[in-house]
């Protein structure tokens, strides 16, 4: 009783302790609510994207403009800085973009950022258009899925399409502006931040966002849902809302060097697991890293030649360990490796680094050629288990060999025939030789011509 007395305590306790905390965040919550409306200020949310424009950047814009427009922001800043993307995905989220209710920057920056392909399309759909000085936008020009080129009917089909939708865009900026951004299409144009000015691409440039926020208060005025809309949001509370936990780590998978380390990773855990028995913690760890890869490629443009040489790498190194070929194969799954990771993004945009190139693909390579070694010493190793391993093994006599009897090696009871004897009981006695299920003996300490008798094994009693 006394134990359900304080079993019931505890609880209520712990009911009055989250009740409270309720109290307060909800309190605090409202109070920020009033003070935003006694102060008047205005409210901008900032949205980060840098890297290449995947399926979870998309679902990370359209979060953060749905819970702009649902909390009544009145700006929506988009940092960008990308090397494009997939044009499947750019078109779902200009399609969120364009029905938002709440009026979107977009800010290329900082300082050596790019717009690059689809990039340039959502710099261009936004309602303010800005970029940071040394920042640059532009070469839209459609790629294959692989990096490379499409076919002349695909590409003549999307590339029409492509200077279609961006000539939508730009039409308020101008015919300067269209034909600019219809030659970032056709001839994968790129220009730095004081051309497109100078064109009428973009709006503004800006150093940061606080500039660009003064730089957009009143009396500028920009168009939307063809209304002149002007901001009074120099003096607006920011707020950086950013990725969640789930999505930075997707997001940070999509990265060329990551992918092609996570690939590896999984390849080499995998057949680690297969060649050791029962299933532990390698097969666990390389399963994991070999899914996160294949989503990786799943989401880049992935060339699968690449996959496929990677894959033959590994062949070539698990060959170099089983067959003890002195490390010529594992030579060749070097040279696999390194040619597998430049082909797996056959790409201007996508492209694994040289350091991170060289360095898994050695350390693979020098990781086999450690295990083929240990295999190749534990061949010339002298067996020690089995029957051969009786030979040269002591034992001591259990019954008097005269000339045969029983003795005790390594824990076990055989029949023997001394070679050398009688021998009383309690003897110590060498293996010399295994003759099915019997073995001979003879004196410890004396030698034989046989190559296996040997006084270096360890005894046992």
């Amino acid at each position: 009783m006394k134990h359900l007395s304080w079993l019931r305590r505890s609880m209520l306790l712990l009911l009055l302790t989250m009740a409270s905390a309720a109290v307060l965040v909800a309190t605090a919550a409202s109070s920020q609510a009033q003070d935003r409306e006694q102060s008047g200020a205005a409210r901008v949310d900032v949205l980060h994207v840098e890297g290449p424009i995947t399926p979870v950047v998309a679902s990370y814009l359209a979060r953060g403009l749905a819970d702009a427009q649902s909390e009544g922001v009145d700006l929506i800043v988009i940092q960008l800085d990308t090397p494009g993307g997939s044009v499947q995905v750019t078109e779902e989220l200009m399609k969120d973009m364009a029905a938002s209710d709440v009026p979107i920057a977009v800010w290329v920056g900082p300082s050596g950022a790019m717009a690059g392909s689809v990039g340039t399309f959502i710099t261009l759909a936004a309602h303010v258009a800005a970029m940071a000085p040394g920042t640059t936008i532009g070469a839209a020009s459609p790629i294959g899925p692989q990096g490379g080129e499409l076919p002349e009917t695909i590409k003549s089909k999307l590339q029409n399409m492509l200077v279609t939708m961006v000539r939508s865009l730009t039409k308020r900026r101008g015919p300067q502006a269209q034909d600019w951004a219809e030659s970032t299409v056709t001839h994968a144009v790129a220009d730095d931040a004081e051309s497109a000015r100078q064109l009428d691409v973009i709006d503004l440039i800006v150093r940061d966002i606080p500039d660009l926020l003064r730089a957009i208060s009143s009396p500028f005025a920009f168009r939307m849902n063809d209304k002149a809309v002007t901001l009074e949001v120099a003096n607006a509370i920011v707020r950086d809302v950013e990725m969640s936990a789930a999505e930075k780590i997707l997001h940070k998978i999509a990265s060329p060097d990551l992918a092609y380390i996570l690939l590896a990773l999984g390849l080499l855990g995998i057949v680690f697991e297969f060649s050791s028995p029962g299933f532990g913690f390698a097969g666990v760890v390389g399963a994991i890293c070999l899914l996160f890869g294949v989503y990786a490629m799943g989401v880049l443009p992935a060339n699968y030649t690449g996959v496929a040489m990677i894959a033959l790498a590994f062949a070539l190194f698990v060959a170099d360990a089983k067959l003890g070929t002195s490390g010529l194969l594992a030579m060749g799954g070097v040279v696999a490796m390194v040619a597998g990771g430049m082909l797996l993004f056959d790409s201007p945009i996508y492209a694994v680094s040289q350091p991170v190139l060289w360095t898994t693909a050695l350390s693979c390579g020098a990781f086999f050629a450690f295990a083929a070694g240990a295999v190749f010493r534990s061949q010339r190793r002298r067996p020690t288990t089995g029957r051969e391993g009786l030979v040269g093994a002591r034992g001591v006599v259990r019954t008097p060999l005269t000339p045969e009897g029983l003795v005790v090696v390594q824990g076990e009871t055989w029949r023997a025939t001394a070679d050398d004897g009688p021998f009383d009981a309690g003897a110590s006695v060498v293996v010399s030789a295994v003759e099915g299920l019997r073995v001979r003996v003879r004196a410890a300490g004396v030698h034989t011509t046989d190559e296996h008798a040997t006084d270096s094994a360890e005894s046992e009693t």
